[in-house]
């Protein structure tokens, strides 16, 4: 989850109190927050410069940071100023803040147009203005933290949204939003001298440890998008770098909000997140001058929008989910502490709570998330245990019941478990297993990394990745791994199916091929299947073990590999692994192997 970094001095001002820390990292434990460190600004810098034992005999007197930790889904905790407004209205020492449109005719609006070609790249953009502004210092540390925190949290590393903020004096609307070859845009960014074209700003930006990993998102498109002002002044080129000439300093008073998108759903919270925090220290508290939007195919709209809307919940539906009786009146003024406007309404059958969300909770979409304010405000300390009654137990489901079963048993016979990614690359799921690809696995349509690129079909990478990475350790090594595979499937819904496997690995000076035969035999006697002594064909009742008829390239040494039968199926395979796979881990003992489904079981 997000943190975000308070002076606590700053912090306790703004709330009017002074607390202990224990005080207050009690208040927000009871406000579903988390205390999570207490720091200095130069233990963070000596941290980050990995000079954590230096001693620093001038600490004394420097500030002290609270490291808060956030809800994900509370993006209007994400700076000082709304966490101060939540804990001040939580406290009752504040009424619920009114956010308000300026009272402006749609002819006096700023006007976006928007031009057709930006449909190929970020098709939406949403703006505001935030008039007669006074930053200091720490409000403009704190408008500069906030955007990076979205930027990080709701817009996905810019992805989704990014946000591009300006000083609209030095600016002259209207303003169009467009997308143009790199070659056609020009203008001198934030923080340089000299003017550069679009494209080779990519180029230049391919060092820049910060903005770097941003470049991807356009860097392959035809167009980049780019705003300008009327006079053709470059704004931004999102979402990659502002322009210099718009640059917001500490003498700003007027502040131009721009928020290009590929979902607009998540611009429109992130620039009502914008507005609703920094409209504090407007002239006029809390009002926000609007921008028409203006599309190209003539449509228009207004943002921001910062109307409530109104859901209705009943008493019963709040009440039964958190386990406690209140009437109308408690859960209303409990909701009012968590900033939501909430009123009882009449009814016949019921009581009805008429909850009014405001523009900063878009985390309240349906009851349960009101129930769960109420129980916020409550204290969930206070929320009486009680003991389910039987019938709404869970219970193990029996595939997991059975795995834990067959996991202790070969933990008795001396296994370690272990636990390795469901993800790895295409070499090691196939050729670095001298397999053929079958198609059988789910590709990662945009991986990470090449170690990421697929879903694994076996669980033999992962153990001899984790004897590569133990070579030092006293042999033998004897591990399993109990954990599912991924496998392309045409019958479900979604494409694929999990299927449960066992896989164990033993290596050591000699192959040890008795001792994983052993445990096969051992884990077919602790689910009662029997052995067959002379299988015939028809005879379906047991389980034993053949020389593997599979003629193509297998991870086990030609004529050291056997199936697992059992009940007349192949379940499993058990084997010496193959020299050359070995060599292709870094593995220089051998080993012998084997892999088993646990569903068949059940």
């Amino acid at each position: 989850m997000p943190k975000i970094s308070v002076v606590r001095d700053d912090l306790f001002k703004a709330l009017g109190k002074t607390y202990t820390q224990d005080e207050f990292d009690e208040l927000c434990a009871q406000y579903g927050l988390e205390l999570d460190d207490v720091t200095t600004e130069k233990a963070i810098i000596r941290k980050e410069k990995h000079l954590d034992g230096v001693e620093d005999e001038s600490t004394e007197d420097e500030e002290v940071i609270y490291k808060i930790e956030i809800p994900a889904n509370r993006y209007d905790l994400l700076c000082i100023e709304g966490l101060v407004r939540a804990l001040r209205v939580y406290l009752g020492l504040d009424e619920i803040p009114t956010y308000t449109l300026s009272d402006i005719s749609k002819e006096s609006m700023l006007k976006m147009h928007v031009k057709k070609e930006t449909s190929v790249i970020r098709p939406f953009i949403v703006c505001a203005v935030l008039r007669g502004i006074t930053f200091n210092e720490a409000r403009y540390k704190s408008f500069i933290d906030l955007q990076d925190k979205l930027h990080q949290n709701i817009c996905r590393r810019r992805t989704l949204v990014a946000i591009g903020t300006h000083d609209l004096d030095t600016l002259q609307g209207p303003f169009t939003y467009e997308a143009l070859s790199p070659k056609e845009i020009n203008f001198v960014p934030l923080k340089q001298d000299k003017s550069f074209r679009a494209d080779e700003l990519m180029k230049f930006y391919n060092s820049d440890m910060k903005l770097k990993k941003f470049l991807h998102i356009i860097e392959d498109s035809p167009v980049y998008p780019v705003i300008y002002d009327s006079k053709r002044t470059v704004l931004s080129l999102p979402p990659i770098i502002n322009g210099a000439r718009s640059a917001i300093t500490l003498r700003t008073k007027n502040v131009f909000i721009e928020c290009t998108a590929t979902d607009l759903t998540k611009a429109k919270i992130v620039l009502n997140t914008m507005v609703s925090m920094f409209s504090e220290y407007c002239e006029r508290k809390f009002e926000v001058e609007p921008v028409e939007v203006i599309c190209s195919n003539g449509e228009s709209c207004v943002f921001p929008n910062l109307s409530s809307f109104d859901m209705e919940v009943p008493l019963t539906k709040i009440t039964g989910r958190i386990g406690i009786s209140l009437d109308a009146t408690q859960v209303t003024n409990l909701l009012t502490k968590m900033q939501l406007r909430a009123e009882q309404v009449s009814s016949d059958k019921e009581s009805i709570i008429r909850v009014s969300v405001p523009p900063t909770r878009s985390d309240v979409l349906e009851a349960c998330d009101v129930a769960e304010d109420v129980a916020v405000a409550y204290d969930f300390n206070k929320i009486p245990r009680t003991q389910p009654v039987l019938s709404t137990q869970g219970r193990q489901q029996p595939l997991s019941q059975l795995s834990y079963l067959i996991r202790l048993e070969i933990v008795a016979a001396g296994f370690t478990e272990v636990l390795t990614w469901i993800l790895c690359s295409n070499e090691e799921n196939f050729s670095m297993l001298n397999r053929k690809d079958d198609k059988t696995s789910v590709t990662v349509a945009n991986p990470r990394s090449s170690d990421f690129e697929a879903t694994r079909t076996n669980l033999m990478s992962g153990l001899l990745k984790t004897v590569r990475e133990n070579n030092h350790h006293p042999k033998p090594i004897k591990i399993f791994e109990m954990g599912d595979v991924v496998l392309l499937d045409d019958t479900k819904d979604v494409g694929a199916r999990n299927s449960r496997k066992v896989a164990a690995l033993y290596c050591d000076e000699s192959s040890g091929y008795e001792v994983i035969s052993g445990l096969v035999q051992r884990i077919m006697q602790i689910v009662d299947v029997p052995w067959i002594e002379n299988p015939k064909d028809g005879d379906n009742t047991g389980y034993f073990i053949a020389g593997s008829k599979n003629t193509e390239s297998t991870a086990f040494l030609p004529g050291r590999e056997a199936d697992i039968i059992l009940n007349g199926k192949q379940v499993g395979s058990l084997g010496i692994v193959h020299p050359k796979v070995l060599s292709n881990f870094n593995i220089s003992f051998p080993c012998s192997y084997m892999e088993m489904d646990v569903e068949c079981f059940l």
